[in-house]
C-alpha cells in the first residue's frame, strides 16, 4: 500500500475542515460594536453622539457632561439659569430627517429636543425653533412646542394645523397670535388619543425612546412607538425647513436629563 497517496486527501480534507472552523471562530469573536455599526449602516441612522466624548456638540461645561455612556446635562442649586441653554449638534443643519435616541429625566426637569432650529445670538447656546417637548411630571412629554416663538403648536393626543395669523405684518404681530403658552391660529385635525392616556405610555424616571420624524411641513413626535403628537405645519410666514439640532435644560429647580443613542438619518 503507498501511505503517501492515502494520507495525502486525508491531509487536504483535514487543513479545509480547520480552516473552516477558524474563518467560523473569527465570524464568531466579531465584537458587538462591529456587529452594531453595520446594521446602524444598514438602516440608514448614524450615531451622532459617540456616549465618551461631546465631540461634535457644542454647550456650556457647566451643565453638559458625558457620565456611563450617557449625555448629561444638570442644573445643581449653585448653576441655577437665567436662560434655557443646549448643547448643540455642530454635524449640520438637517431639513428632512428622522431622529431617534432614549432619555431618562428626573421628576423635577424640564427638556426637550429642538430641530430645525436658529441660534439666538445675543444668548449664549440658545436656540429658537421646534421642540419636541421633555418633562419629568409628563404634563408636556409628546407634544410640539415652538421655543421663543409659537409656543405650543399640538399637545399630547393632536393631530393639528398650523397658519399665519390674519395679519402678519403687524408690529409684535408674533406674540400677539400666542394666547394661553399656544398659537391661536391652530386647527385640531383629530385626535391621537386622549392625552392622560398617553401619558401612561411615558415611563417616569426612566429611559423612554423618542423618534421623530421630520419631514416636509409634517412634524411627528413619536415615544416608546406611540405617536404622541402631528403637526401639519401651513405657516409659509414662520415655519422653517431645516436648522440646528439640540437637546435642552430649562430655566427652573435643580434637574438631571440624561440621553443615548442619539441617532440620525437624512431622508
Amino acid at each position: 500500500m503507498n501511505l503517501k497517496r492515502t494520507f495525502k486527501p486525508l491531509i487536504l480534507v483535514l487543513i479545509a475542515i480547520i480552516g473552516l472552523q477558524s474563518c467560523k471562530e473569527k465570524k464568531e469573536d466579531k465584537p458587538q460594536q462591529e456587529m452594531a455599526a453595520a446594521t446602524t449602516e444598514q438602516d440608514g441612522f448614524v450615531q451622532i453622539f459617540d456616549g465618551k466624548t461631546l465631540d461634535n456638540w457644542e454647550g456650556d461645561p457647566n451643565y453638559w457632561r458625558v457620565e456611563n455612556g450617557n449625555l448629561v446635562g444638570e442644573v445643581t442649586p449653585t448653576t441655577l439659569l437665567k436662560n434655557n441653554t443646549f448643547i448643540i449638534w455642530k454635524g449640520g443643519q438637517p431639513a428632512d430627517f428622522e431622529l431617534k435616541l432614549e432619555f431618562r429625566i428626573a421628576e423635577a426637569g424640564n427638556s426637550g429636543i429642538n430641530y430645525r432650529s436658529e441660534r439666538i445670538d445675543t444668548i449664549p447656546f440658545a436656540l429658537r425653533g421646534y421642540q419636541a417637548d421633555i418633562d419629568g411630571k409628563i404634563r408636556y412629554t409628546g407634544q410640539n412646542y415652538e421655543e421663543k416663538k409659537r409656543a405650543t403648536l399640538a399637545y399630547r393626543g393632536e393631530k393639528a394645523r398650523i397658519t399665519s395669523q390674519e395679519n402678519p405684518d403687524t408690529p409684535g404681530s408674533l406674540r400677539a397670535n400666542v394666547a394661553k403658552n399656544a398659537w391661536q391660529s391652530r386647527e385640531v385635525l383629530e385626535s391621537l388619543g386622549d392625552s392622560d392616556e398617553l401619558k401612561t405610555k411615558i415611563k417616569s424616571e426612566d429611559w423612554n425612546e423618542a423618534h421623530l420624524i421630520i419631514k416636509g411641513n409634517k412634524l411627528q413626535h413619536y415615544i416608546n412607538g406611540i405617536l404622541m403628537s402631528e403637526v401639519i405645519d401651513d405657516d409659509t410666514v414662520n415655519r422653517a425647513s431645516k436648522g440646528h439640532l439640540g437637546v435642552q435644560v430649562h430655566v427652573g429647580p435643580p434637574m438631571k436629563v440624561e440621553y443615548r443613542n442619539i441617532k440620525l438619518k437624512n431622508l
